[in-house]
């Protein structure tokens, strides 16, 4: 099923890779300065940002269509719900041991992460079936 991309999921996508695209440059480019004074490991920023640029790149591509597939955008809302359990998960797990900053970073970037998942799907709720 294909439906018509609205105004409201155009901007939810357009901000959505916005701030990922942001993580990503800073994640990427900064890792080796964030790494410590986070106490995060610098290869995990340096690759979590690296991931965020196809999904970037997927979002601006998407918000500039008039319509796209139900399975598509669910599947954004998806990656999105995954980025949100995996990064609460190496916190829980112990899998990382930040420092408060580094905590405040995870747990930041997941609380955004969430809101933009839960503004995609209520604009998936309400959108139309493309013609």
């Amino acid at each position: 099923m294909t439906l018509a991309i609205s105004a409201f999921l155009r901007k939810a996508l357009l901000a959505d890779a916005f701030v990922s695209g942001a993580a990503a440059i800073l994640m990427t480019a900064g890792a080796g300065l964030l790494g410590p004074l986070l106490d995060l490991p610098a290869a995990l920023l340096f690759w979590a940002g690296l991931a965020l640029i196809p999904f970037v790149a997927m979002l601006l591509v998407l918000a500039r269509r008039e319509a796209a597939s139900r399975l598509l955008l669910l599947d954004i809302v998806l990656v999105n719900a995954l980025w949100v359990v995996a990064s609460f998960t190496i916190i829980g797990l112990g899998l990382v041991a930040p420092n408060t900053l580094g905590m405040l970073f995870i747990i930041a970037q997941a609380l955004a992460v969430a809101l933009f998942a839960a503004l995609q799907l209520s604009a998936l709720r309400s959108a139309s079936v493309a013609a």
